[in-house]
């Protein structure tokens, strides 16, 4: 049986941290697929404990509720036996929020244990944000690297950081992310993002927050780490506040609404073009009708003008809004079409067929150091 062992920061929880989104997707078609998964995160996590900070523990039942079949062991760094926890892998994933340390011990363990590959999920855009944290880990003995993106991709290996590097998008889990026609759209706008730090305010009050006051909009926005000037600002509009809300609930907010919107962060225009980040994909495959702020798809993900609709400054996207909200068989149209897209080409299902072809194309690459 393939076993498939992964090292991520949490599979529990989603706060402020969408890579779990894609994490439970993958790892739930992999046991769809008959394989074993297994899932370290360390105790303490961040998102974890900000996540129990803020709500108590019924996120956590909650989430076992949602998802049954997935759970994770939670361990001390300290105390990691990868002797035991590797014996039996055959694939081991490691997440780019792991520490310097741990990656370079898996690494080493993949040096003197050769029955199975390793590779090394580069989800986020530090490679070019805060290149010389990511130089820094040492991926000798890794069998390369899955980025989700091209530019990250191009840069691992132009900075000589892995010998090789694949395109490993993220994408919708479909089991958990599909329309919902029974529910009824009362709503016009709703926005699932967190705030951040700053990198993209200006663009959230020109692309989200000004077309809905000025549009007299009704809807919602949820997410965390708004400062009380973000919370302001959404008071200002018809819109509600309604803080974090775990990602298996969102299919059915966005079947509450008439559309949404894509608002990328600053670093994603301006370097990492191709990324569009995971709720894009969620979002279509919801079949709710998406705008986005500018992005370019350099890799031809979608299909701009139909999957989506592409904005380039706040007047465009007070027309688009005002299309989707006045016009619902344009909105049906942009739904259907994003739908079709993403069950076409971006679902984990494609991810997990992606990832074993990758495997399978390493059947002959040498086990010992592939670093260049």
């Amino acid at each position: 049986m393939t076993h498939i062992v992964m090292f991520y920061h949490s599979l529990i929880s989603d706060w402020n941290h969408g890579n779990a989104h894609f994490l439970r997707g993958i790892a739930s078609e992999m046991l769809d697929r008959g394989m074993r998964v297994t899932v370290y995160e360390p105790r303490g996590a961040w998102s974890l404990e900000q996540l129990m900070q803020e709500q108590g523990a019924g996120p956590v039942e909650a989430f076992h509720r949602a998802y049954p079949a997935l759970g994770s062991h939670r361990y001390d760094p300290a105390t990691l036996d990868l002797d035991e926890v590797l014996d039996e892998a055959t694939l081991v994933l490691v997440h780019e929020w792991n520490s310097h340390d741990l990656v370079a011990r898996i690494g080493r363990h993949r040096r003197d244990n050769p029955h199975y590959r390793l590779f090394f999920h580069d989800t986020h855009h530090r490679a070019v944000t805060e290149p010389e944290a990511m130089g820094a880990y040492d991926l000798s003995f890794y069998d390369g690297v899955l980025a989700f993106g091209g530019v990250i991709r191009d840069m691992y290996l132009a900075q000589g950081w892995a010998a090789r590097a694949w395109t490993w998008h993220e994408a919708a889990d479909t089991g958990v992310f599909h329309p919902m026609p029974e529910l009824e759209r009362r709503h016009d706008l709703v926005w699932i993002g967190n705030w951040g730090d700053g990198e993209r305010t200006r663009e959230l009050h020109e692309f989200l927050l000004d077309p809905a006051r000025d549009l007299g909009l009704d809807g919602t926005v949820h997410g965390v780490r708004y400062p009380e000037d973000a919370l302001r600002a959404i008071a200002d509009t018809r819109l509600r506040f309604g803080g974090w809300l775990p990602n298996f609930a969102v299919p059915a907010t966005f079947a509450r609404h008439r559309f949404t919107v894509h608002v990328p962060r600053g670093p994603y225009v301006r370097a990492l073009p191709g990324i569009p980040t995971i709720r894009p994909f969620e979002a279509m495959a919801c079949g709710i009708p998406l705008i986005s702020a500018p992005w370019d798809d350099d890799e031809h993900l979608f299909r701009p003008g139909q999957d989506f609709l592409p904005v380039r400054n706040g007047d465009e996207m007070r027309s688009a809004m005002r299309a989707l909200r006045d016009d619902a068989a344009m909105a049906d149209t942009v739904a259907a079409s994003g739908l079709a897209t993403v069950l076409a080409r971006h679902t984990c299902a494609h991810r997990v067929d992606e990832l074993l072809a990758i495997h399978a194309s390493l059947a002959d690459a040498p086990t010992s150091r592939i670093y260049a």
